[in-house]
């Protein structure tokens, strides 16, 4: 079940609500001291946007022979409609709905109520802790200061007792009669008006709405609590769905208290069967309450092995031995008892110096907390001071979730919040840390955040930006530690597990990028085995390169294969291979680096740097006409045709225009799930045929275009070529089959009759396949026969 926010610490503007039985007057005096505190502030989200400054007093009345208590509002401060005319309105209220709304609409989760008391016991403690350093008296002989609590399955009760500060009979009055009324916050008032003792003091509860979440899983409250300050105990009682409550005196002399408080909750029938099991409450506090100062004992049932004799019978045939002669043999029995056991035995490291902090404690407290096996591959521990403090500890994970969903999902509970030590929540969705971050493991533990009332939302506020900012720069900080470390296959480890969210940061977060960029690894046609960083291939750029060089493909096979690369490598210019789905994205986010510009090989207008001028304008000249007829012969299918400044072994290359799709792109858009087809053709790039004036086959089409432009084999020899150009630039064929069919006939030209064949089977064919064939041997003598042509190039040659 989701945790639950409540711990909050600024002061809400609403009015503090009696409610008691009208036997018990209710003291509202503000120097009455208290000494139980109730965390939680009511937002304006609970009780409407718009604050108000107001003071509000309280009176009971009878009416309609039912408990409604009725407020007059005393403006403090000057009121803006004062000069404006009308009638004044008295504020009502009913106690009963009052708290149905704190018990119904308040908390979202149950399990939150013992939280909320163990807290107000932690604040009781600390109470007495603080006031005993002026007065020992307070301590007198009544025992350590700790927690207790006690489930009891069979009778559907859990009793919470503390030896804490106790209360008074006007305290008890003055706390559980008052809703959101807080004996903590007037105790930290009190403290900072006596300029003579300290403030500082790491006390939780602050406007009293916590004590009541007890009615979330009960039907009747019984509290019994003892203060030094009193010679008597007394008994608080309530029942659930009630606009009264009891008070008396204890007289029972087996239920006497020497110091603190004990609260009884008498459970619902529905809620008896999980909330009265010891593992249940056990669980509990180990989740919401295991760092609680004080030690927190819970009652558990135990088992232990224990030797029992019993006596040897005696075998057949054998005479009765006598009594004292009568072996007796022991046996090892399990035995079950319930006793007292320690919930809280991990301590919070984080309030300790990182100096005292070794690295097997910071490992053994990432695997006890986070259910882990493997030991993070680094860790980070800091202080925030400043207009915003808080202390966290943040891990690397040894490795990646199994669950693929949980790669991204901003809501994996890696991220446990707490407040004075008392845990809030784990369930943010992105206001902590952002999407890509998600895989980072921690805990941050802050005095003023800004949660609600039922501390189940973290509000956005400037607050939680500059935390979440602090945090993020944090992580980055130890990310390139481990970058930067002796031990490089701690980082290999670490980008093989978390790279791909890295690369997602450089899309999602473009205020990081100068931190995001230099931990970016890629695979290189100078490095196809081991990864590079950015910061490398600039280091080993030459003097004329102004440009980042990569190429986007399916696989590092087909990227070391791409015939983009010929004259770069010739040139020995280094080319990133981006072969994963994200990366082609990730680096046109990026844009540039070290004011170096992303460049893709595979669009049109590459330049790299070194061009001789003269010998491009003869090609052109040289091949203008080839141009113009390819263009013509392939019509709409390509956009222009060019000679090519890339290629040095390949006849011709398509490449992408600047500012479409590159084919890379245009196959994972087609591979989309909820793609959008009809935006497809309006994306894609326009596709431009180069050729590479150097390779005989374009020779020859050279010849072909003067002195025979409308041969029927020199346009398919135009289509076959496109058709190759097209997957070894990475595109995808409109009609495959249509493709091999081109493939079949060029291969059965190029092998007719060349190791003889059979002349039965040359008898058996049918006529029309006769003329076919005649017709193709015609066609193929006429522009492949000739030897001159022929022998250099013969690709079945022996």
């Amino acid at each position: 079940m989701a945790p639950v926010l409540s711990r909050s610490l600024g002061t809400p503007s609403t009015a503090a609500l009696l409610f008691s039985s009208s036997s018990s007057p209710l003291a509202t005096s503000s120097s009455r001291a208290s000494s139980l505190g109730f965390g939680g502030s009511l937002s304006s989200r609970s009780l409407g946007r718009k604050s108000f400054s107001a003071r509000l007093r309280w009176n009971k009345e009878k009416r309609e022979s039912r408990g409604v208590v009725r407020c007059d509002a005393a403006v403090a401060e000057k009121d803006a409609t004062e000069d404006a005319p009308g009638e004044k309105y008295e504020y009502q209220a009913e106690v009963s709905r009052l708290m149905d709304l704190i018990v119904h609409s308040l908390y979202s989760h149950k399990e939150v109520f013992l939280r909320e008391l163990v807290s107000n016991a932690s604040d009781a403690l600390d109470k007495l802790r603080f006031l005993s350093v002026t007065d020992s008296s307070l301590l007198g002989d009544s025992g350590e200061l700790e927690i207790r609590i006690k489930p009891d399955s069979e009778n559907g009760t859990i009793t919470i007792s503390d030896t804490g500060i106790g209360m008074t009979k006007e305290e008890l009055i003055d706390c559980l009669g008052t809703i959101a009324q807080s004996g903590t916050s007037k105790f930290l008032k009190a403290l900072k008006e006596n300029k003579d003792v300290g403030a500082d003091n790491g006390l939780i509860g602050q406007f009293g709405v916590g004590f009541y979440s007890a009615f979330l899983v009960a039907d009747r409250v019984v509290v019994s609590t003892k203060s030094p300050k009193s010679d008597k105990q007394y008994v608080w009682e309530a029942v659930a769905d009630s606009s009264a409550y009891v008070i008396r005196e204890e007289t029972d002399p087996e239920k006497l208290l020497r110091r603190g408080t004990q609260i009884t909750l008498y459970l619902r029938s529905d809620d008896k069967f999980e909330f009265a099991e010891p593992t249940r409450i056990q669980g509990l506090v180990k989740n919401y309450s295991q760092f609680v100062s004080f030690p927190i004992y819970t009652w558990q049932e135990k088992s232990r092995t224990v030797e029992v004799e019993e006596e040897e019978k005696a075998d057949e045939g054998e005479e009765a031995k006598a009594e004292g002669e009568t072996k007796k043999k022991t046996k090892s029995v399990t035995e079950k008892y319930w006793d007292w056991e320690l919930a809280n035995e991990t301590k919070p490291i984080w309030m300790r110096s990182a100096k005292e902090v070794s690295k097997e404690e910071y490992n053994e407290f990432y695997k006890k907390t986070f259910n882990e096996f493997l030991d993070p591959l680094g860790y980070t521990h800091f202080n925030t001071e400043g207009e915003v403090e808080f202390r966290s500890v943040l891990y690397i994970p040894g490795m990646a979730p199994l669950n693929n969903e949980d790669v991204v999902n901003p809501k994996t509970k890696n991220i446990r919040l707490y407040v004075k030590r008392v845990f809030i929540s784990d369930d943010f969705d992105g206001e902590l840390f952002p999407r890509y971050l998600s895989f980072v493991k921690g805990v941050v533990d802050s005095n003023d955040l800004p949660l609600n009332v039922s501390r189940e939302i973290l509000q956005e506020s400037r607050i939680v930006r500059i935390m979440r900012k602090r945090l993020v720069r944090k992580t980055f900080d130890m990310i390139q530690e481990i970058s930067e470390g002796e031990n490089k296959e701690d980082y290999k480890k670490f980008w093989e597990n978390f790279g791909k969210l890295l690369k997602l940061g450089c899309i999602e977060d473009s205020g990081n990028h100068k931190r995001l960029a230099p931990l970016l690894r890629f695979h290189s046609s100078k490095n196809e085995d081991d990864l590079i960083s950015l910061d490398e291939y600039v280091e080993n750029m030459g003097e004329n390169q102004k440009a980042i060089y990569y190429l986007a493909t399916d696989s590092l096979k087909s990227a070391k294969t791409a015939p983009f690369l010929e004259k770069l490598v010739q040139k020995d210019i280094e080319v990133l291979y981006l072969v994963e789905p994200i990366d082609e994205v990730a680096i046109q986010n990026l844009q540039t680096y070290k004011e170096k510009k992303f460049v893709d090989i595979s669009k049109e207008d590459l330049e790299l740097g070194d061009e001789d001028e003269v010998k491009d304008r003869e090609n052109k000249q040289e091949y203008t006409l080839l141009c113009d007829w390819l263009k013509q012969q392939l019509g709409d299918k390509v956009a222009k045709v060019q000679v090519s400044k890339r290629l040095s072994s390949s006849p011709c290359v398509l490449v992408s225009g600047k500012f479409g799709w590159s084919a890379n792109m245009e196959r994972l858009m087609k591979a989309q799930t909820l793609g959008d087809t009809s935006s497809l053709e309006f994306m894609r790039g326009r596709r431009i045929l180069e050729i590479n004036p150097d390779h005989p086959i374009i020779k020859d089409l050279n010849a072909a275009c003067k002195n025979d432009p409308n041969s029927s084999e020199a346009t398919r020899a135009v289509d076959l070529l496109y058709d190759t150009a097209l997957i070894s630039s990475g595109f995808t064929p409109d009609s495959p089959a249509e493709l091999g069919n081109k493939i079949y006939q060029m291969m059965a030209i190029a092998l007719g009759g060349r190791w003889g064949r059979p002349e039965d089977e040359e008898e058996d064919a049918s006529p029309a396949e006769a003329e076919e064939g005649d017709a193709s041997s015609a066609a193929g003598a006429e522009v492949v026969e000739p030897s001159e042509v022929r022998t250099e190039t013969d690709p079945w040659k022996d």
